[in-house]
């Protein structure tokens, strides 16, 4: 159980499944792993389950404004190989002193998060910031040519500061088309997980204590928690050693003729 709980510093709140996998794959038949059930069932002996609370949700999409939107240009594609395609979204975290806003840009194919910036407002400059260390994530400049971004309709991305960013950088505009939350949604599950589980019921005194917390765990994210979309390889292995996963998830048509039965 030492292990289990070495992992549960980095990554507080990851599932049994992926802890169980996690620790078979970097340690083999030396973990002396039993099955899978039996390995919940001592997870619950020592207290180490989970247990999922319910979140507060607070609106950051501010769709009401003058800017040009833009079309949805993901919709239906399929990407095989990083660097096609980045999502983005912001989020809120609350701290005792109040909510931080953070802004995450995630590679659609690997999942990597490649850019975050952390604020204390929702003001575009900080989605900028996410921006340019994703651009700067580049081997080279010229590589972000035709690269697609795609974001909701909120008003920091479709402000005129961001867009020229982003044609000054030859990369495609890509945004939702409605309020679905299906039409952007890894950047939204990229959201969750971080804040589920690392961020959620922790008590984050201020910015400073926020920032350092954000921080570790994108890195746990990236370089240490598998993600069952890829084969439960990482984001950073699939990103940068060029793993290639078999595709587990769905594109947005075949997910709504899905519920649509």
């Amino acid at each position: 159980m030492q292990t289990v709980r070495t992992y549960r510093e980095q990554m507080p709140r990851l599932g049994s499944r992926k802890l169980y996998i996690l620790i078979k794959q970097n340690f083999g038949s030396q973990a002396g792993l039993p099955g899978r059930d039996k390995f919940v069932d001592l997870l619950s002996e020592q207290g180490l389950l989970l247990r999922i609370k319910r979140r507060k949700r607070y609106r950051t999409t501010d769709s009401e404004h003058p800017f040009k939107r833009y079309p949805n240009l993901i919709r239906d594609k399929v990407f095989t190989a990083p660097n096609q395609a980045w999502v983005s979204d912001i989020t809120y975290v609350e701290t005792r002193d109040g909510v931080c806003c953070l802004s995450l840009i995630t590679d659609l194919y690997s999942r990597k998060i490649v850019g975050w910036a952390l604020g204390k407002t929702l003001q575009t400059i900080h989605c900028r910031s996410a921006l340019q260390m994703a651009l700067q994530s580049l081997s080279y400049p010229q590589d972000s040519r035709g690269l697609i971004h795609h974001s909701d309709r909120g008003c920091q991305y479709c402000s005129f500061d961001y867009v020229n960013e982003l044609k000054s950088r030859g990369m495609r505009i890509s945004m939702t088309e409605s309020g679905d939350p299906l039409e952007n949604a890894v950047a939204e599950r990229v959201n969750g997980i971080i804040k589920s589980e690392w961020l959620y019921g922790v008590d984050i005194k201020n910015y400073k204590d926020c920032r350092g917390r954000v921080s570790r765990a994108i890195k746990a994210y990236n370089d240490l928690r598998p993600h069952m979309s890829l084969d439960y390889q990482t984001p950073s292995e699939v990103h940068d050693q060029g793993a290639t996963p078999k595709r587990h998830w769905k594109t947005f048509r075949e997910r709504n003729q899905a519920r649509q039965g």
